[in-house]
């Protein structure tokens, strides 16, 4: 009976350092992919509010910070839409602008990346640092007309494609 509550014992001892081994892993891929990217705290929290982080391997944290890219992205489409509605005449060239590159990174960036990431990641690389352009034109657009109404989301969506091409490069 002794020798059976010892090796129950001993059972969850080695399942617990088995657990904590491997989180300890998970976390260490993380800090590591995310200390080779431009922003080491966003590229964490990014990562780490995704439940399925702790089980992704390097593609698969790519693919994290790729949804984001593409949830921004659909955003700024539904913020540029809504505001174009309602704009004064001279916003409409820098919106319609704004609508079609971010048209761009969700229907032709986000989808190469997405495929790429597990065959060919030079490709996805490129397709995030052109979604990190592409915000960037958004901003440009404004230039000359008025003040940008997306300065903040542009930088965030430039920023987020930037730690995910960071993250690609360690697959190349």
């Amino acid at each position: 009976m002794k020798i059976q509550i010892s090796l129950i014992l001993l059972s969850i001892m080695i399942l617990q350092s088995d657990a904590v081994s491997s989180s300890q892993k998970d976390q260490n891929l993380i800090e590591t992919t995310c200390k080779n990217t431009p922003d080491y705290k966003l590229c964490t929290s990014i990562i780490r509010a995704d439940r399925g982080a702790a089980a992704a391997d390097v593609p698969g944290l790519g693919l994290i910070v790729v949804a984001v890219v593409k949830k921004k992205t659909q955003e700024m489409l539904a913020t540029i839409n809504k505001q174009s509605k309602s704009a004064a005449k001279k916003l409409l060239p820098p919106l319609r602008r704004c609508k079609e590159v971010y048209k761009a990174v969700l229907e032709g960036d986000i989808p190469v990346a997405e495929t790429a990431i597990r065959g060919n990641p030079k490709f996805a690389e490129t397709a995030m640092a052109d979604a990190r352009i592409e915000a960037n034109l958004c901003e440009r657009a404004f230039e000359g007309v008025a003040p940008s109404p997306f300065t903040s989301q542009n930088n965030y969506v430039e920023n987020v494609a930037a730690v995910a091409r960071a993250i690609i490069r360690n697959l190349l």
